[in-house]
């Protein structure tokens, strides 16, 4: 019987972001579909615990120290995973941070920072996955998968966003980018684009009386479920999204509409 169409069996995925929210989900869905996981993160004692517990439940995951601002700190990340199972051939670029403000307020070492890890970091993560993933095998037989985590935010203006927003529209682009420069090399890049969902991030907002205007001005008043992500993210992953790169899905209960 062939394996099910979204398998990652004999895949390597390195997260970037895993210690919460998607990242965290993501290493859970890769390794329940039989990929070897390397979650990387700042916050240390995180990724050991979620390590542990992919590990518990019969899957194979390497938590590393890593901080996507850093490219000597992403380059020992690759080697490590390289080292416990060889090349990763899915990256996802998925590390970010929010600095909310309105843009006359907004301090400029806020912007730097979000810049720095929402885009650079997710340039510097993607390029480094491609540079692995060239030296590991021919082009004829390579199959690479590099998904950058982006946000509805960047096809959106709010109060307080341009920091955000900006970020990930930039990450948007540099999706259609890498997938141009990379597609004959057999290195599939595309961008998933999250609505609003309840995470470390933006919790108390929602739970403010503005976060509740905002959730009662959708179209279906309600949040995203982080699981409508699963199966865009195992299609991307996979060898179902053969001929699919450089694109980006939005996953968003149409709040942006």
């Amino acid at each position: 019987m062939d394996k099910p169409r979204y398998s990652l069996e004999g895949r390597v995925a390195l997260i970037t972001g895993a210690s919460s929210g998607l990242g965290a989900r993501f290493a859970r869905l890769f390794a329940a579909a039989g990929a070897a996981v390397v979650i990387g993160a700042r916050r240390a004692e995180r990724i050991a615990s979620l390590a542990a517990e992919i590990e518990a439940a019969g899957g194979r995951c390497l938590a590393v120290s890593m901080d996507v601002t850093d490219e000597t700190s992403i380059i020992a990340a690759f080697d490590a995973a390289e080292a416990a199972f060889g090349a990763p051939d899915v990256v996802v670029a998925n590390a970010g941070i929010a600095e909310a403000g309105r843009s006359v307020d907004l301090p400029a070492d806020a912007m730097r920072r979000v810049v720095d890890t929402n885009f650079n970091g997710v340039w510097l993560t993607a390029r480094e996955g491609a540079r692995r993933m060239i030296k590991a095998g021919s082009k004829e037989s390579r199959r690479g998968r590099i998904i950058l985590t982006g946000s509805i935010t960047a096809e959106m203006t709010g109060q307080g966003d341009a920091a955000y927003a900006a970020s990930k529209a930039g990450v948007v682009h540099l999706g259609r980018q890498f997938a141009r420069e990379w597609a004959r090399l057999g290195i599939n890049v595309n961008t998933v684009q999250p609505g609003y969902i309840r995470t470390e991030i933006d919790g108390e907002w929602f739970d403010s009386e503005g976060g509740a205007k905002q959730i009662a001005s959708w179209p279906r008043r309600r949040l995203t479920d982080i699981s409508a992500l699963d199966d865009p993210m195992l299609f991307f992953a996979s060898d179902a999204s053969e001929y699919v790169t450089g694109s980006h899905i939005t996953v968003d209960d149409g709040q942006s509409l």
